[in-house]
């Protein structure tokens, strides 16, 4: 069995004594896990399972019902495309046929580099600003195909300055 890094296993750690092992905590402890790790690994689930006392069942029970989880490593920035009535409506659907090409993957997939994962939801509430596109927490409104390039181009630059 392939094993998480000591320093990695110690967010797990940690997430867990933030929460006192409360097991009515566990979704907080996933979604803790989720931004520190930016996926699930299989290997924290493992260990969440045996220090909180749950079924390892159990723990992926909840983390398989809810689609904010994901068991594959996302890249740094989560690209969001809205698919919801409005955006469709709007144009939203050409959308996602650009941001394939200009990321050189297929939706659900994470770019080589690791730099952006795209994925499409069903509704992001933002209806009155379709079509719209979040990346990581940031909403890009009346979003069109032409500002795509740039927008990426932005991110890509703020994760050479973080690196």
């Amino acid at each position: 069995m392939k094993t998480v890094k000591t320093v990695g296993m110690k967010k797990a750690k940690d997430i867990i004594a933030k929460y006192q092992s409360e097991r009515s905590s566990l979704i907080a402890i996933l979604q803790d896990v989720q931004e520190a790790y930016r996926y699930l690994p299989k290997e924290v689930l493992v260990y969440i399972s045996m220090e909180m006392y749950i079924p390892l069942t159990k723990v992926y029970e909840v983390a398989t019902f809810y689609n904010a989880f994901s068991f594959k490593p996302r890249g740094r920035y989560l690209i969001e495309l809205c698919a919801g009535t409005a955006c469709h409506v709007k144009g939203g659907f050409n959308l996602l046929g650009k941001l394939e090409r200009d990321l050189n993957i297929a939706c659900g997939e994470t770019t080589e580099d690791g730099a952006f994962t795209l994925e499409q939801v069903r509704c992001l509430g933002c209806c009155s600003l379709a079509p719209v596109v979040r990346i990581d927490d940031n909403v890009h409104a009346y979003l069109t195909q032409d500002k795509i390039p740039g927008i990426l181009r932005n991110y890509r630059k703020q994760g050479r300055k973080s690196a």
